[in-house]
This record gives C-alpha cells, structure tokens and sequence, in this order.
C-alpha cells in the first residue's frame, strides 16, 4: 500500500511531549518471570507529509535513566556489562519507512544501542489526535517491537544451577507517546 488515510491526521511537524510519553522494556528474568522498566525520553520528531506512509521520525532516549525499581540492578544496567552509558549515553531511532499490511500499521527503522545500529520494525496502534485546551493539536500513539539484545552487544549473562540463564534474549519495547503539532 502506498498512501493510508488516518481520521484527524495533519501534516507538518509534531514534537514530543515526554511528559505525556513512555519508554518500557521487559526481559525474561531467571526464566520464570519478567523484569521490567523505563527510560526517559529525550527528544522525538516526526515530519508527516500529506502522506501519512511517507513519514519521518527521529528519536533519542535517554539510557541513563533507566529505572526497573531496583537501584542495585540499575547501576548494573548502566553499567559496560549491559549499555555502558559513560560512553553511549543515548539509544536513537531513525525511521526509513511506514507500511501497512493486512489491516497493521508499521514503522520500520534503524535503532542504535550501544553504537551498533540495526534494522527494527514496531507495530504502531493510532490513538487519535485531538486539541487540548490550550489549542494545541495533539497525537496519541502506542508501538511495540521485540528485539534481541545480543544483537546489541548487549551480551553478560550468568548461568543458573537449575539450567537456563538469569537474562532472557528478546527485549519487548513499548512506547506510549504523544506528540503536538508545531505552529507555524
């Protein structure tokens, strides 16, 4: 498909607003249940065309202040066993693409943890757009996408006596999100 229609959609630039915006992960923990957290977003663009499909987003999260409620396992975490923060202190996001297929929309793009870059695609779930009452034009999404955090160097493991090890492989991020239109 090659254009989509999205009720209320308007071109132009939309900003994040990360006081309305969430970061979440979680991850297999000792591979009987799942830990899981979030990070602060920094900043997000989308430049949205008359055609919703030929979008462009941009994105940066702030790894350092990762938080699963256990300050223990955050500093781990910030750690060079896991993000190494000190020296990539950000995860970025640059889209190269939005589909839709079989009813689904999608964004696909370039997600860089850690300083390896590799291709993602997350499910995207429209929320609406409305005006608050201040008159800003507002944006509401929610996204997901499963990656494999082996993939980005992000390897330290510790085998269990009981078989299995303590961290699972596939990372599921989700985002909450919602933007505002720019005035010209």
């Amino acid at each position: 498909m090659t254009s989509i229609d999205i009720p209320g959609y308007r071109a132009g630039t939309w900003v994040l607003d990360p006081s309305h915006s969430e970061v979440t992960f979680s991850v297999r923990h000792m591979m009987i249940s799942k830990v899981r957290g979030t990070f602060g977003v920094k900043s997000a663009t989308l430049i949205a065309p008359e055609n919703p499909l030929e979008a462009r987003v941009e994105a940066s999260v702030d790894v350092t202040s990762i938080d699963t409620k256990d300050e223990g396992r955050d500093t781990h975490l910030r750690s060079g066993d896991f993000f190494d923060t000190e020296n990539f202190p950000t995860m970025e996001f640059v889209s190269t693409g939005a589909r839709a297929e079989d009813g689904e929309l999608f964004v696909d793009g370039d997600l860089t943890i850690r300083g390896i870059t590799k291709p993602v695609s997350f499910e995207l779930d429209f929320g609406g757009f409305g005006s608050d009452p201040w008159g800003n034009y507002k944006a509401g999404a929610s996204a997901k996408t499963v990656i494999n955090r082996e993939d980005f160097g992000l390897t330290w493991n510790a085998a269990l006596e009981t078989g299995g090890v303590l961290v699972g492989k596939d990372v599921t991020i989700s985002l909450d999100l919602q933007g505002a239109l720019q005035q010209d």
